[in-house]
């Protein structure tokens, strides 16, 4: 398996055909086309391997927040002191601010690399993020075996990347239809890779006080009512 960019550097080399040394293909141009690969195959999906935690000391004197480093709209939950914050769009954000300037309810929203927290409440104490990070820079030169996200358990993400520099080098060579052969084979890998995390991700079940799947809703009404349905009516 392909472990670091100096292994993908060199899986292209061979599959070129060409010798280290050509002055079509310079370290340089390698290097940035490896680069560009990375940046493509992780922003490709919402990999789980890219997601982490943030941690602060939370102040109710900042209603707006940046965490340098996360994606735009990334939140996947929010909790000061212990207590979550329940996301909404943007938008209700704002109506929930403009008819409720002094309500209490624990919500925050986000809007690009911006977050919003209602600062009204009785949170206080640590904010914690779970939250999807965009890819670092690899310095290729100080270490030229950096390992990319996908170098400890989907390395299969890797073999993507030399698919995808394949693409670039194909382009450059004025091949299209050798280059979209490498591309579509690229997206397959990757394709397959995030298949196996949706496959876990189906047996999840939801909390039974969350509602959702658990709570039944009488479409007469649009109440919820478990008394209209009986186990084994049919």
């Amino acid at each position: 398996m392909i472990q670091t960019t100096d292994e993908i550097r060199n899986d292209v080399i061979v599959k070129l055909g060409i010798a280290t040394s050509s002055a079509f293909y310079t370290d340089k141009i390698l290097n940035e086309w490896i680069q560009q690969g990375v940046r493509w195959a992780t922003s490709y999906r919402k990999w789980p391997f890219t997601e982490g935690r943030i941690e602060t000391t939370y102040t109710s004197a900042n209603e707006e927040w940046n965490f340098e480093g996360v994606k735009a709209d990334a939140i996947r939950l929010l909790q000061i002191g212990g207590k979550r914050f329940e996301k909404v769009t943007f938008e209700d954000y704002q109506i929930f601010k403009e008819e409720e300037s002094s309500g209490t309810a624990k919500l925050f929203t986000d809007f690009g690399r911006t977050v919003f927290i209602n600062t009204n409440t009785d949170a206080s104490g640590t904010l914690t993020a779970w939250a999807q990070f965009a890819p670092s820079t690899l310095d290729m030169t100080a270490n030229p075996s950096s390992q990319t996200v996908f170098s400890n358990g989907d390395e299969e993400g890797n073999t993507a990347i030399v698919e995808e520099v394949l693409y670039y080098a194909n382009l450059r060579e004025k091949k299209p239809d050798v280059a979209n052969f490498h591309h579509e084979k690229a997206t397959q890998i990757l394709d397959n890779v995030f298949k196996n995390y949706l496959d876990e991700q189906f047996n999840y079940k939801t909390f039974k006080t969350r509602g959702g799947m658990f709570k039944r809703v009488n479409i007469i009404d649009g109440n919820l009512d478990d008394g209209r349905f009986k186990r084994n009516q049919f």
